[in-house]
């Protein structure tokens, strides 16, 4: 089983190399030149040395005197000797250094693409630590043996080269060098086959700590007001401790193999005089040929070590591309069409015909979970349209079916009469816009935060947003404005002008349909009846967008501000119509409204506090007035 783990792993190590080279073949040639230049100069090297010694320091020692000309000549060698040797050093180095940055650099990128294409179900699956593992230190491992890899080709160009000065020398020296190399080969395979699994825990453990920092730190409102603060830090620390000893016993292995791997050469080098005295003595070499031989292989002792460098990376490469590779293979991503809607400003018309959807199982065999069934509505040119219904039934799925954030099972989603799965990317993104549930704010400026580096979006075109969203005035009051920085995720501040700043960023592109997905929640009622109110008498004129609207809504003014409301339970619509129509004729609607006003009658009873500004970056106290 070991040998086969040992040898799967040469194998797919072999074969990330291969692709690493396919991909950068020009720079890898530059790489792969100066190595081999280096090893050429270093085995030339050995051969000037013994020359040096045998025919110019010995002969001089045996005359009592000095030939300056024979040791200028023995300098000149060895200086253009060294000189070829730095410059096969300089291109060796600068272009494993360039390729590895390069190939680190593209997979990051394809990574971060793969992300983007995916559809949320698939993220929805894996954890947001090992997704910053796999872009950051996955791909960092992935490729981390391409910076001694073209050492270790010149090398093996070198080791061919000295093997055939060793036989053309003597052929006993050259049995000691047979019997030495293959050793190095041996103890590097043995020791790669022992690191493998240990590399591949190592990068496990990585992504897991990776995860749970990131979810502490992204939970810390949920951790400090729970009082969690001790049981997380262990959490961390249980799983911290757990990496440390997995590279403790990368290590611990590293530590035995590396003096052996050492020691070789250098036995290797004792071997050597030994024979090549008694080869001496039979008159079969010359001192110069011994010498050479000699420091050849004193010389040889660091490049052979490059070999085992890549050998010894090999495990962690494969555990890294294994993981790398199972974001780029993931499938599932939704393929846009070839459709353009045309450029207008009339309101867009959204309709459901028979839609259904569900979500999947967590696990192959487990069933998966029908989320709506057979869902049929239209928002028609212009008009507003409440979704209303209980915790579950289906009103956030319905906002992301029609801005194409998932594809449903069956039916259509139709935006002008045609099915959102023909349009182009850039055709739905410049009609349609969802403000979420949760506000997302960049660290960033407001104006930023708004235009998102759209074109055509000038600061007039974000003040009329920002009043459109009823957020003009906090804005203008901040120390500096639409250039004020808000912090990591709006920290800065509150809920409900986060809400109201993700408004705004959605009607700066003018979108002709706005999905909202209680987009308001966090804002004060006469707030959001405001901002509703204004969307629909504002529709149409300057600096306004023209946009059918699908809202989520929980209060009765909300609703009441609808052209129509479609009322859904368990992810079917069981009515349709106006609010005071549902409210006298769908008992289970009635109660649902009653129900949500009466909790917002006690939340007033209860609200005592103004609008506070967080205290911390990581505790938010969310009350918008």
């Amino acid at each position: 089983m070991a040998s086969r783990t040992s040898r799967d792993v040469l194998v797919r190590g072999l074969a990330v190399l291969g692709r690493a080279i396919r991909e950068q073949p020009r720079i890898f040639a530059v790489a792969v030149s100066g190595s081999v230049l280096f090893g050429a100069m270093t085995v030339a090297s050995a051969y000037v040395v013994g020359a040096v010694v045998g025919d110019v320091v010995v002969p001089a020692i045996e005359r009592g005197e000095v030939g300056v000309g024979g040791l200028a000549l023995a300098a000149v060698a060895l200086f253009g000797i060294s000189v070829l040797r730095v410059a096969g050093i300089f291109g060796r180095r600068l272009g494993a250094g360039y390729m590895q940055y390069r190939l680190q650099a593209a997979y990051r990128r394809r990574v971060t693409r793969r992300y983007l294409e995916l559809p949320l179900s698939w993220h929805h699956r894996n954890a947001t630590g090992t997704l910053l593992s796999n872009a950051n230190s996955d791909v960092e491992a992935a490729w981390y043996p391409i910076a001694p890899l073209p050492f270790a080709v010149g090398t093996l160009v070198m080791l061919v080269g000295a093997v055939a000065s060793l036989f053309a020398t003597d052929w006993a020296l050259a049995l000691v060098g047979v019997a030495v190399f293959p050793a190095l080969f041996a103890l590097n395979v043995a020791y790669s086959r022992r690191m493998a699994p240990r590399q591949a825990r190592a990068q496990r453990l990585r992504a897991e700590v990776s995860g749970i920092a990131h979810e502490s730190f992204d939970g810390a409102l949920v951790v400090k007001t729970m009082g969690r603060e001790a049981q997380e830090t262990d959490r961390f620390a249980a799983r911290a401790g757990e990496l440390r000893d997995s590279l403790v016993a990368v290590g611990r292995l590293r530590g035995v193999f590396d003096p052996l791997l050492e020691a070789l050469p250098s036995l290797g080098t004792l071997a050597v005089l030994v024979v090549g005295a008694i080869r001496l003595q039979q008159g079969a070499i010359s001192v110069a040929e011994l010498i050479s031989v000699a420091f050849l292989f004193t010389v040889l002792a660091f490049p052979v070590r490059a070999i085992g460098w890549v050998l010894a990376e090999l495990p962690r490469s494969v555990a890294g591309w294994d993981r790398v590779r199972r974001v780029l293979d993931a499938t599932g991503e939704m393929a846009y069409g070839d459709t353009a809607l045309d450029v207008t400003d009339r309101p867009a018309t959204l309709a459901f015909a028979g839609v259904r959807f569900g979500y999947e199982p967590a696990e192959a065999h487990l069933p998966g979970t029908e989320v709506l069934g057979e869902v049929s509505f239209t928002v028609p040119a212009g008009k507003t349209v409440a979704l209303v219904g209980p915790t579950g039934s289906g009103k956030s799925t319905i906002a992301a079916l029609a801005v194409r954030l998932v594809d449903p099972l069956a039916g259509t989603v139709c935006v002008d009469g045609v099915d959102v799965r023909r349009l182009t990317a850039a055709s739905l993104a410049g009609t349609a816009a969802l403000v979420a549930q949760v506000p997302f704010v960049f660290d960033d400026t407001v104006r930023a935060n708004v235009t998102l580096d759209r074109p055509g979006i000038g600061d007039d075109d974000v003040w009329a947003a920002l009043r459109l969203a009823e957020a003009d005035g906090f804005v203008a009051a901040l120390p500096d404005g639409l250039d004020t920085r808000v912090g990591e995720r709006g920290t800065s501040l509150s809920g409900g002008q986060r809400q109201r700043l993700t408004l705004a960023r959605a009607l700066a592109g003018r979108p002709r349909l706005l999905v909202l997905d209680d987009a308001t929640s966090a804002v004060d009622p006469r707030v959001e009846a405001a901002i509703l109110a204004g969307l629909r008498s504002s529709a149409g004129q300057a600096g306004a967008p023209a946009a059918s609207i699908l809202v989520v809504a929980y209060r009765r003014a909300t609703i009441a501000l609808a052209d129509e409301v479609v009322y859904l339970e368990q992810g079917r619509v069981l009515a349709r119509g106006p609010h005071t129509e549902l409210l006298a004729t769908v008992p289970g609607y009635a109660d649902l409204v009653t129900a949500y006003e009466q909790a917002e009658v006690d939340h007033a009873k209860d609200e005592t506090y103004d609008e506070v500004a967080p205290l911390t970056s990581g505790l938010e106290i969310e009350v918008d007035r």
